[in-house]
């Protein structure tokens, strides 16, 4: 007869499924901003971001306001590496005057009981960080601030509607000369979750079922849309009990919903909150027995005047009624006390009257949960996850069957989800005083991350001095008397053109400047339908050709040559070759260069202060199988240069920003002070990676910078290209990461041995880490390719940090390139400069914001100069081509 009566709370698998997915849906409307001020699950931010870690010591301070007690704890958190905490708590009961009065006397109310307990606890003469359990719905805009939007739990305290409770709690305890510091407001929820948080590192959601119903979760903050910033993720209150205020749920609501809602506070409102908590189920069951009992289904009709008083059947009396042993008895007992003189049939019916209701609470609270697990393992993009629920609340902690109801649905509905439910032992206070720990601890970590990172972060007017000292060190390199001493070497290149268009012919080309080597044949077509057409071949330097003989280096380039004028069945032509050599070369002419000093890792002996073009002309004899007309040897800066030029006659600057960095620029030759002439242009190879090899930047080298320098394979020298350029950002970051973590705000303050490996964190993660478009989740992949068991905290700094190191590397750059655009503009006697700089090099082209960072400060320091960027498409090897036919080109007119 019960189960024909109460059908429609009996819900099936596919009910479950439907309000799991209606449930989503209205999580995904409470998280858009637009669709936010519509949706009747709030998902309000709680601005908890973190959750312990394990490392948060000290005392704190919590008060609990939201059910029939008001609660004050002192909470001790122990830095033993056992992670272990002690709570001691006093309740204090909250009178209907205060419940029903007015703002002022609730908070004077709370002020009171905090300082009494602090008078008990001995604590009034030290300044504590508090953390404030409030559990009724609020608006927040920071973790110390919340506006109440409204009350719910029997609560009717006037005039605090709509405003900051955290303020007026404030001016309470000043009233009060309270000597405490408000850190942090939660929900119950929260501080459930934080609670369990502090015992299990994977709980991650916090579950209220009791009085009131409950949950929060940790979100993605790029699905925040109510909150500004896309990184990490923060605790979302979803204030589920309003779930179905918009009738989503009607179909599922019987007639003792409906009776029950008209008859409460708050008709129409919290709507699956009546369904679930434990402050309803009592009453929905003494409306279904009433009715029953007026259909005669139960004590011979006869219903007493317990059974029509409102309140009468409480949450403790079912609770104790669906006992497995002894509920039939107390179902007797409890019954005959309401003066309705049950048979034995009529305590079994009410027993499983009391079964179905609070079976029916239990299937629905897993469903919305069941939704909540889901979202957290999509937002995972796991297939399968292992997650920690942490739980509160009378109905969860006392009704003998609920807990295992709940757990069985759950894992059920979601079996792609490994849920452990984790009870608090120590309820929200605990959690409140672990939010205000966390806040704490964070505060504290974020000075000295702060503090760690300041040098990095340069003002206008360190780069405005940079500049400054740069276009001082270029004038050095141009003069006779100081171009010996000068660390900025300003070589002369001997390309005195740049294309016009009349090139033509066919030219090998190749290019020489990192661990790769290229051949090239380029084909130039000049006049009406001009193009240049380029077929390569690349090939592999092994380390030990790079760090080997000089002879053992110039045979694997004349090998790489053979191979590919075979590979091209040219190998009988005689063709006029350009040597793009990206290290700093002396130049006495064109197609002489000594080489000054490797850089970029080379090593390779008996060459430097030897000419380059003699030791491939000699290369190729020994080989004896080929002979190539080698007309020009180039720097990749000015090939840069020239392929730009080939396309935008006002390209006068190459700029090399990748594994090196490096720039060139036309320089008018009466400036030229180390080759004769005063006529026309030549093009100067700046060398400015050794800027700041005097001395003259120390003072924004920080420790790391001398940690990556000293274990370099050239200390002391290329300064300035150790802050700029590839080679070296990755492994500043590396030093800086070292430096964190054994400071303890980084992994746990475990350095891994990945992280000890010089060089293991290459460049190329930094451009993966700050993309846009790359989540945190594939920074932390990334982190774990290196061995780093990363939090989601710890990618946001490991982020932060690459940002800092790339940011002040495209800075300098910019600063040097601005002494060089004004300089330009100062030779040209021109009020303003239009200029184009040819770029080229990975860090430029693949770094989501190193030309946007450079770009922006060659613009503000140099107002005066209109400078155009322009991507070198085909690198420097077409520029060496272009080069030789630009040589050739001017050989001839020097001939006729």
């Amino acid at each position: 007869q019960v189960d024909r009566y109460l059908y429609h709370m009996r819900l099936s698998d596919d009910v479950l499924l439907d309000v799991m997915a209606r449930f989503q849906a209205e999580m995904v409307k409470g998280l858009g901003r637009d669709t936010n001020p519509t949706a009747t699950v709030k998902m309000l931010p709680s601005f908890v971001r973190s959750l312990p870690d394990g490392s948060e010591k000290g005392d704190f301070l919590a008060v609990d306001l939201g059910g029939s007690q008001f609660r004050a704890h002192q909470v001790k958190v122990f830095d033993d590496g056992k992670q272990s905490s002690r709570l001691e708590s006093k309740f204090y009961p909250t009178p209907k005057e205060v419940i029903q009065g007015s703002g002022a006397e609730l908070f004077d109310y709370i002020a009171d009981c905090l300082l009494d307990f602090m008078e008990t606890k001995n604590l009034k003469h030290k300044k504590l960080p508090l953390g404030f359990t409030f559990s009724f719905p609020c608006k927040q805009t920071k973790l110390e601030e919340g506006v109440l939007l409204a009350w719910t739990k029997h609560f009717k305290v006037r005039g605090v509607q709509d405003t900051d409770v955290v303020s007026s709690l404030r001016k309470a305890l000043r009233k009060h000369k309270a000597n405490v510091d408000v850190l942090a407001l939660v929900n119950d929820t929260v501080g459930t979750m934080m609670t369990c948080g502090y015992d299990d590192q994977r709980c991650e959601v916090g579950l209220i079922i009791g009085t009131g119903t409950n949950a929060c979760y940790m979100e993605e903050m790029r699905h925040i849309d109510l909150v500004e910033g896309d990184e990490g993720r923060m605790c979302i209150n979803t204030e589920w009990g309003a779930f179905g205020d918009d009738g989503a749920l009607d179909d599922l609501r019987t007639e003792f919903d409906r009776e029950l809602d008209l008859g409460s506070l708050n008709p129409g409102k919290q709507l699956f909150e009546k369904m679930i908590s434990s402050l309803y189920l009592g009453e929905l069951v003494r409306l279904i027995l009433l009715k029953m009992t007026k259909e005669g289904l139960l004590f011979n009709g006869k219903v007493s005047t317990a059974l029509l008083t409102k309140g009468k059947i409480e949450m403790e009396h079912v609770s104790a009624m669906e006992k497995y042993k002894e509920g039939l008895s107390n179902a007797k007992e409890i019954l005959t006390e309401l003066n309705l003189f049950p048979s034995e049939e009529d305590c079994v019916a009410v027993q499983h009257v009391c079964t179905i209701v609070s079976f029916r609470s239990a299937n629905l609270c897993a469903a919305a949960l069941a939704a909540i697990l889901t979202r957290l393992r999509e937002n995972k993009k796991l297939l399968r996850m292992r997650t920690t629920v942490g739980i509160d609340g009378g109905l969860y902690k006392t009704h003998p069957q609920y807990a295992k109801r709940l757990h069985k649905v759950v894992r059920r509905l979601v079996p792609t989800c490994d849920v452990r439910f984790l009870l608090s032992a120590s309820g929200s206070g605990k959690g409140a005083a672990m939010v205000t720990a966390v806040a704490h601890r964070l505060a504290a970590q974020r000075q000295r991350i702060n503090a760690t990172l300041a040098p990095f972060l340069l003002p206008l007017g360190i780069l405005r001095e940079v500049k400054d000292k740069m276009r001082a060190e270029l004038e050095y390199g141009l003069k006779r008397e100081t171009q010996a001493n000068a660390t900025v070497k300003m070589l002369p290149t001997y390309v005195c053109g740049t294309p016009d268009g009349t090139e033509k012919g066919k030219f090998l080309a190749l290019d020489l400047g990192g661990t790769n080597f290229r051949v090239l044949l380029v084909k130039i077509k000049s006049g009406r339908r001009r193009s240049v057409q380029m077929y390569n071949k690349i090939f592999a330097i092994p380390l030990e050709i790079m760090q080997g003989t000089g002879e053992e280096l110039f045979d694997h380039i004349v090998q790489c040559i053979a191979d590919f004028l075979e590979y091209m069945g040219i190998k009988g032509a005689r063709l006029p070759l350009g040597f793009t050599f990206s290290f700093p070369c002396r130049q006495a002419s064109i197609d002489k260069g000594t080489l000054v000093g490797w850089t970029k890792g080379f090593k390779a002996t008996d060459c430097e202060g030897e000419d380059v073009v003699d030791m491939l002309r000699e290369a190729i004899r020994r080989r004896n199988e080929f002979d190539l007309d080698i007309v020009a040897v180039v720097n990749d800066t000015v090939g840069t240069m020239m392929t730009c030029g080939y396309e935008d006659p006002n390209c006068e600057i190459g700029l090399i920003a990748g594994t090196g960095s490096n720039v060139c620029y036309m320089e008018d030759m009466k400036n030229i002070e180390i080759v004769e002439g005063n006529e026309g242009k030549m093009c100067i190879n700046t060398e400015w990676g050794a800027f700041g090899d005097n001395g003259c930047i120390d003072h924004i080298r920080t420790k790391y910078d001398k940690e990556v320098d000293e274990g370099s394979l050239n200390p002391g020298k290329q300064r300035y290209e150790k802050m700029t350029s590839g080679m070296y950002l990755g492994e500043i970051v590396r030093q800086i990461l070292i430096d964190l973590t054994k400071q303890g705000l980084l992994f746990r303050g475990h350095i891994s041995e990945s992280l000890r490996k010089r060089g293991i964190f290459e460049t190329k993660f930094l451009s993966q880490i700050e993309s846009d478009r790359l989540a945190l989740l594939q920074v932390r992949r990334i982190l774990q390719q290196l061995g780093l068991d990363s939090t989601c905290d710890d990618s946001i700094i490991v982020k932060e940090v690459c940002g800092v190191v790339s940011r002040r590397a495209a800075q300098l750059c910019g600063a040097g390139l601005a002494a060089i655009v004004e300089k330009k503009r100062e030779n040209r006697g021109v009020e303003r400069l239009q200029i184009t700089v040819g770029v080229d090099g990975t860090l430029y082209k693949l770094h989501p914001h190193f030309s946007r960072v450079l770009r922006e400060t060659v613009k503000e320091l140099a107002p005066q100069c209109d400078v155009t960027f322009m991507l070198s498409e085909d690198g420097s090897g077409k520029g060496a081509a272009l080069i030789t036919a630009v040589a050739k080109r001017l050989h001839n007119v020097g001939q006729k």
